[in-house]
């Protein structure tokens, strides 16, 4: 099921024990900040805890759904390509080079967290607070107040993108960006995320690109895939709806076995008791 949307910006705000959507995609993008409760959220196969305070990026590429645990209070600010369009003279093109389009369909925050802290964690509150409450009085579509606080909640997520995850959103540092989209679109695909295809893909030499990769993100390219990989695989375990073989299958493992090994070697228990333990 595709949710379509017309009005350039559009924002919805209610409190549910019971998710009312079933897993679906949009014709548009969506930010949805939980203003309470605890759950599950299940985007492209992947199932990510969820608690008050958390923001979402949601573009039309994506299919999610919310499992509530808790009574949650979601808000929802909906908008599509002709919103930032039409506010285009309003926009200066030095407060971030990626647009907000590329940040809501970027792949890093499909897969990790955004996680705030303070003050951006306050920040963030007040400014949805913000929106909603303009949204009582006006038309919120047209309004430049609005576009200017929407804008700063792109701001809020380019900071903690940056001071979290160790990775630059914004173009004028393309390598960087090129680099991890590159690591998280190959992750399946063992072949292509070796040290030295990586390098030759990029232009460099495996050795330079070891010491960039640490200098850059302050990990080893060896343990950033290897971390990254297993989270992905612990998701897809705990969420229970791909079996051993499937996951071996997606992330290039020759069968179920060289899977279970692998993940007992990492984490010291095969994947029945990890998804016992923490199921």
């Amino acid at each position: 099921m595709k949710r379509k949307q017309f009005e350039p910006l559009e924002l919805d705000c209610f409190e549910a024990e019971v998710y009312p959507f079933p897993n679906h995609s949009h014709t548009y993008y969506e930010l949805v900040f939980i203003v309470k409760g605890t759950g599950n959220h299940h985007i492209n196969k992947l199932v990510i805890p969820y608690k008050s305070g958390d923001l979402y990026l949601i573009s039309p590429d994506d299919e999610h759904f919310f499992d509530i645990k808790k009574s949650t209070k979601f808000c929802f600010i909906k908008f599509n390509d002709s919103y930032f369009n039409f506010h285009k003279n309003l926009s200066p093109d030095d407060i971030f080079m990626a647009s907000p389009f590329d940040i809501m369909r970027n792949p890093v925050f499909k897969e990790e967290k955004l996680r705030f802290d303070e003050p951006c964690k306050s920040i963030l509150k007040k400014t949805i607070e913000n929106i909603f409450e303009y949204h009582q009085y006006h038309k919120v579509s047209d309004s430049p107040i609005v576009f200017f606080q929407v804008m700063s909640l792109f701001g809020l997520i380019r900071e903690v993108s940056m001071k979290n995850m160790k990775f630059n959103i914004d173009r004028k540092n393309p390598e960087k960006e090129d680099l991890i989209t590159y690591i998280h679109k190959n992750i399946y695909n063992p072949e292509l995320i070796r040290m030295q295809i990586i390098a030759q893909h990029f232009s460099i030499s495996p050795g330079y690109f070891s010491n960039y990769f640490k200098r850059n993100f302050e990990v080893s390219y060896r343990d950033y895939v290897k971390n990254y990989k297993l989270r992905l695989i612990e998701r897809r375990i705990l969420s229970g709806k791909m079996t051993m073989k499937q996951i071996a299958f997606e992330f290039g493992f020759t069968d179920e076995s060289h899977l279970t090994n692998y993940f007992k070697k990492q984490m010291k228990m095969n994947p029945s008791q990890y998804k016992l333990k923490f199921a």
